[in-house]
């Protein structure tokens, strides 16, 4: 596999791996496990691939769903306090 990186990326990533002590290789390979395994979501925002509408209705959808996931998932309100900001 191949990758293309501005040259600013590239002296990032250079200096990066020299600071871990880790191969180019190795840093690429951790960052692609981590991204596969990323819900939809998080991988949709990092490639920016939907429309400003359509992540929109996707921002609305998501939080109704984490509205209704939490109302039931919340053992007592002195722990629920917890979770408001």
């Amino acid at each position: 596999m191949r990758i293309q990186l501005d040259s600013a990326t590239k002296n990032e990533l250079d200096e990066l791996c020299e600071h871990r002590g880790m191969t180019q290789i190795a840093v690429m390979s951790r960052l692609v496990d981590w991204f596969v395994r990323q819900d939809d979501l998080i991988k949709t925002s990092i490639l920016s691939s939907l429309s400003e509408e359509t992540l929109s209705q996707l921002a609305k959808q998501l939080r109704k769903h984490l509205e209704t996931k939490g109302k039931g998932s919340r053992k007592s309100s002195a722990h629920a306090n917890t979770y408001r900001h």
